[in-house]
């Protein structure tokens, strides 16, 4: 049961991912993030009394369900901005597969902290490292003078890259710390109210408008936070039947679906070099599941 979550994780995510697309195209990456957790956190709150109800926030369990729920809020806005930014700016085709490299540092994480790392598994975290080195090294091709080759398509690959590590992180916390404290379906409850909170407080500070999206934007983010919450209560349900790697892992082929959708719909260029390093990110993706 906890495979096929974490399959349906994958799907959901690499669905919302691609929708986001869009809407970062119309409405940008802060406004896209504010309404897409904030619709998220709409909708837990409604559903939560059927998913379990409030678990360990209100049980008298003190601070500290609470304080790792934030924690992990944190984490995970830091990381969904950045990933919003890549999608913004970036190729999906590409930035996809590296923020979906973080498993790689999520096992690495879970070895420091006494979990055993086989072979199989430590070949499968040098292959998703070289295929991030092979991608995040673009594409070379000719200017339209003729000139000799300039580097491209190296856009929102640092953004992507920051999100693989900010997701390594958020995912090892949550396996190892915060869904024992808090719970799985709690725990997306106060990531979504820690992101929309952190995300409203940088659009004031910067003084951007938050005005409410319209017409088919608005469609867009209601789909998203619904995607996106979904697969967030998926995987963590998940990771209280399987290995957390495993979890991890298998969530982290969102990016197989991403960039098959953009491969369908968007029709995006991507040169055969960073096709190989995207072959290679789901070598070493599929090694570390063993």
């Amino acid at each position: 049961m906890g495979i096929l979550l974490g399959l349906l994780t994958a799907l959901t995510w690499g669905s919302a991912d691609f929708i986001a697309r869009f809407a970062t195209h119309r409405i940008g990456t802060l406004r896209t993030m504010l309404y897409m957790q904030f619709i998220g956190f709409l909708l837990l709150t409604i559903c939560l009394p059927w998913l379990g109800g409030w678990g360990h926030l209100t049980d008298g369990s003190g601070w500290q369900p609470w304080a790792w729920g934030l924690l992990a809020g944190f984490f995970n806005a830091c990381s969904t901005l950045a990933l919003y930014r890549a999608f913004e700016i970036g190729k999906m085709a590409v930035v996809a597969p590296l923020s979906a490299s973080y498993p790689a540092l999520t096992l690495l994480l879970s070895w420091m902290s006494g979990d055993r790392l086989t072979p199989v598994r430590t070949a499968g975290i040098i292959l998703t490292l070289l295929g991030v080195a092979i991608v995040a090294g673009g594409e070379h091709a000719p200017d339209e003078n003729g000139a000799p080759a300039v580097r491209m398509g190296g856009r929102g690959i640092g953004w992507a890259i920051a999100a693989a590590v900010g997701f390594g992180v958020l995912f090892w916390l949550l396996g190892v710390r915060v869904i024992p404290r808090v719970g799985a379906t709690q725990t997306v409850w106060m990531i979504r109210i820690t992101s929309t909170a952190l995300t409203g407080t940088v659009i004031f500070l910067a003084n951007q408008p938050m005005r409410l999206p319209r017409g088919e934007v608005r469609w867009m983010v209601l789909g998203m936070g619904a995607f996106d919450t979904a697969a967030f209560v998926l995987s963590n349900r998940g990771m209280q039947m399987e290995q957390v790697a495993v979890i991890s892992v298998l969530g982290s082929l969102y990016g197989a679906v991403t960039v098959g959708l953009a491969s369908i719909f968007l029709k995006e260029n991507v040169s055969r070099w960073q096709w190989a390093g995207i072959m290679t990110i789901f070598a070493g993706i599929l090694l570390i599941s063993r």
